[in-house]
């Protein structure tokens, strides 16, 4: 095994163009000994996760220093290092990565399992044996009593013994992969679109060497093989059915990646891409990219005018309830840089490999392809949210403009002046973020965009610099995340899932290294400039999803950056101050709508109805910033849990009056209440999906009776009801991501196990509707449930995608598989188990 991991990683030096030698068919260029002394004589190259200050210099080669104002706490990047540790340690490190991609890429084809579980940073944190230290010897399985049915011994209360020693192991385990700047990292990979614009701007920037290189090119053509699906085709994300989209874009990207057209996987994807019609019936946002790259005419692309960022913004006018500025941050940041893009037609070098694509994505010479006709087609796959009529004679209208703008017209004035005016504002992103910018999508755009303006200039290296902060590698690959990383929310979750089990007290080096990183992570300042010219909301006192450095505040990573901090607070005393505390409660309180409800990054500014323009014809809601029940509830709980802290202090200490708190807390729960469907349940838009929204509504109804006085009792027992009828038999919840698609309830496929994330959701919801009050018994199932599927090793097991996002695309939380197990088993301790379990 040592002799042919040894061999593999050669090999794999080799394909990436790094120090090795010739190997043969065989796997060696030389005797075993000969080449296992020259790989541990150089110390062979492997894969290091790097964070704050320790991964400074790991910029790319065309980079230059980092811009930061928390030291880069929080930054997470994978360097590729050849000399660093001992030479048996990194030998040992080495063989258990390439089992662990061996056995990522048995269980794809065998199992039909999607999702990589993060195996490399446990390697690298827990060491390369981790699966052999056994913390949970019994894993629940408690002995039945010969009297007793298999029914009645689930419906008892979980041994003592056997669930102490879980949530210990769990935890032991757990605090293990923290880093030492405070943070848990993470996989928060999933969408398939993302790298293909990374890659796709490399190669037009003439940048693959410099800001890829050839370690990162070779991990990632092995990500982007092993996501291929049996029929050839590629997803929107992992875990879905091939689409235009996905396949595509793959395609092309494995290409310009340094794939030959005979490569078995390319030959696959294409044979796919002709039988469902060719590319002419990728989505808009993949004809976007095939026109930067040269392999799409701009003609077949429906318009994205710079020009309506010159719009008047004021309500007065009529018009201005459209301008971009109203739009949902994600979706202005996205259209701005591609706005910019698509009136000034950047687009790559018609290379020999750019025409050899052309040939082989469409089921017709390119040069017969009827443009004005492909700006429409969509393939079915592709299609969640199809083009109402009204969008379709819009776009026809300003296809027919278009010309007008062009150098050498008579409008071509205002096409300047756009440009001008969308440059600045993607400056200004560029500048507020540390050009880590909000998402991987505008990144790599506005990366693109600052290379027009100056191919030689700082900002285009800046962006280069930033690009190793969204690219993460697991034993699937290296993959382009949908962030930056999701690090303060994740740690402040964990937080108050170690506090609940009881047992911080017993790691509280783990829990003080996560103080520091909240308090460090809080944005001190709001931006610079007029915010309303700049349609940037306040953000003095809020937490962002990542690191401080991204910035963009969050209503609810605030909200539960405030619940961490205050339930951190009698473990490690007051470590923020008040009037940060008092910060972060005043852009709680800003994010509230005239609805009662909160939304993501900023209030709602618009109509609903502008979702009649939404273009993506992939993705849906993406308009405008609607009121959500997990924003809604994580406000609401922070605001509840604050003024429990002012009340038990005796002395009011807040500059917010206790009215203006009761009344933002009423307002909510009218809204939580308003939302709730008739079954009982919320439909979940952030997590997977039904499970995920009850434990949010309950938790909102439950803080609101605790603090208000109000009786939410008939509301929670509806939602209790609604997660009992569709508990498993194993005790579990195991719920499929097509509930996102479909609205509505579905099951994992019979003969799976319960999904231990979708489980702790409806353990933590039935508590908090007070199930235990009522019948305690199928809690006593869940927790049970748990229990078995945790791991000897204290860990619990990767499973289905438990993440999403307009409703159609699904994205990683590799952190939730630890966190909510022990949250959820740290509630049924307290709730149940302390309470002698009846």
């Amino acid at each position: 095994n040592a002799w042919r991991s040894i061999c593999c990683c050669v090999s794999e030096m080799k394909c990436a163009g790094l120090p090795g030698g010739e190997v043969n068919e065989s796997g060696g260029g030389g005797t075993p000994v000969q080449i296992e002394q020259w790989a541990l004589g150089l110390r062979l190259g492997m894969w290091k996760l790097r964070s704050a200050k320790e991964g400074r210099d790991c910029v790319t080669d065309e980079g230059l220093p980092l811009r930061t104002l928390c030291d880069l706490k929080g930054r997470q990047v994978w360097e590729y290092v050849t000399q660093d540790e001992e030479p048996a340690s990194t030998k040992a490190k080495l063989e258990a990565c390439e089992r662990a991609r061996d056995e990522y890429v048995r269980k794809r084809r065998d199992e039909g399992v999607k999702h990589s579980a993060d195996e490399l940073l446990r390697i690298q944190q827990c060491g390369p044996n981790y699966m052999d230290v056994v913390r949970v010897r019994k894993k629940g399985k408690q002995k039945r009593p010969a009297s007793s049915t298999k029914e009645e011994h689930q419906d008892t209360p979980v041994d003592r013994n056997d669930f102490d020693e879980a949530v210990s192991g769990g935890l032991d385990f757990y605090q293990q992969l923290q880093m030492e700047d405070g943070h848990w990292p993470g996989d928060y990979g999933g969408p398939m679109f993302l790298m293909p614009g990374l890659v796709i701007t490399c190669y037009v920037t003439g940048t693959m060497g410099t800001v890829l290189g050839d370690a990162r090119v070779t991990e990632m053509a092995r990500y982007l093989r092993n996501q291929q699906n049996p029929d050839g085709g590629y997803g929107l994300h992992i875990e879905g059915h091939s689409t235009m989209f996905g396949t595509v874009l793959t395609y092309v990207s494995l290409r310009l990646l340094g794939a030959k057209a005979s490569d078995p996987h390319c030959a696959r994807a294409r044979k796919w891409i002709l039988l469902h019609g060719g590319a002419t019936l990728i989505p808009s946002w993949g004809k976007f990219w095939l026109s930067v790259l040269g392999c799409f005419d701009w003609d077949g692309l429906n318009p994205v005018p710079p020009e309506v960022w010159l719009l008047p913004y004021s309500g007065k006018s009529g018009i201005g309830w459209a301008h971009p500025g109203r739009f949902w941050c994600h979706c202005r940041m996205v259209y701005l840089p591609m706005s910019y893009i698509y009136g000034a037609r950047i687009t790559g070098e018609c290379t020999e490999l750019v025409g050899e694509i052309r040939k082989e994505i469409f089921l017709k010479p390119y040069e017969e392809v009827d443009w004005n006709k492909a700006r429409n087609e969509c393939a079915k796959e592709d299609l969640y949210y199809p083009h109402p009529l009204l969008q379709d004679a819009l776009w026809y209208t300003l296809y027919k403009l278009e010309y007008m703008l062009l150098p050498g017209r008579p409008l071509h004035f205002l096409r300047k002046k756009a440009l001008a005016e969308t440059i600045k504002h993607i400056t200004y992103e560029d500048e507020n973020t540390r050009y880590v910018c909000i998402g991987p999508v505008n990144k790599v755009m506005n990366m693109l965009c600052r290379w027009h303006e100056d191919p030689q200039g700082d900002a285009f290296k800046m962006h280069a610099s930033r690009i190793p902060d969204y690219l993460w590698v697991a034993e699937d690959g290296m993959k382009m995340q949908g962030y930056n990383g999701s690090q303060c929310w994740d740690t402040t979750f964990a937080v108050q899932a170690i506090v609940s089990t009881g047992e911080a007290s017993r790691v509280m080096e783990c829990v003080r290294r996560a103080a520091d990183y909240i308090e460090s992570t809080q944005v001190r300042e709001d931006c610079p400039g007029d915010l309303e010219s700049w349609y940037r909301h306040i953000s003095k006192g809020a937490w962002p999803f990542s690191t401080r450095d991204h910035g963009w505040p969050i209503s609810d990573c605030s909200s539960e950056g405030l619940k961490a901090t205050l339930a951190l607070e009698p473990l490690v005393g007051e470590f923020i101050s008040d009037d940060r505390l008092d910060d972060c409660v005043n852009v709680i309180l800003s994010y509230q709508n005239k609805t009662g409800g909160w939304a993501t990054y900023e209030n709602t500014r618009s109509f609903a109805q502008l979702e009649l323009i939404n273009p993506a014809e992939t993705f849906g809601d993406i308009v405008i910033d609607y009121d959500y029940v997990e924003c809604s509830s994580a406000c609401i709980t922070a605001i509840a849990a604050y003024l429990r802290r002012q009340r038990g202090g005796g002395e009011w200490r807040s500059r917010h009056p206790r009215a203006t708190l009761e009344r933002a807390l009423r307002d909510g729960k009218r809204f939580v209440e308003s939302i709730q469907k008739a079954d009982g349940s919320w439909y979940g838009s952030w997590g997977v999906c039904f499970t995920y929204a009850a434990w949010f509504g309950c938790e909102a109804l439950e803080a609101c009776d605790g603090v208000l006085g109000t009786d939410s009792r008939e509301r929670l027992e509806r939602c209790a009801d609604f997660l009992l009828e569709r508990q498993r038999p194993d005790g579990g919840w195991g719920e499929s991501y097509l509930s996102c698609e479909l609205k509505q309830y579905s099951q994992l496929p019979e003969g799976e196990p319960s999904h231990v994330v979708n489980t702790a959701w409806a353990i933590l919801a039935l508590i908090k509707a007070k199930q235990h009050l009522r019948d305690p018994r199928p809690l006593h199932r869940a927790a049970r449930a748990l229990l078995d599927q945790q791991l000897p090793c204290g860990d619990w097991p990767q499973q289905h995608i438990s993440g999403v996002f307009n409703r159609n695309c699904m994205i990683t939380y590799a952190n939730y598989r630890n966190l909510f197990p022990l949250w959820a088993l740290g509630e049924y301790r307290s709730h149940v188990l302390d309470l002698g379990g009846k």
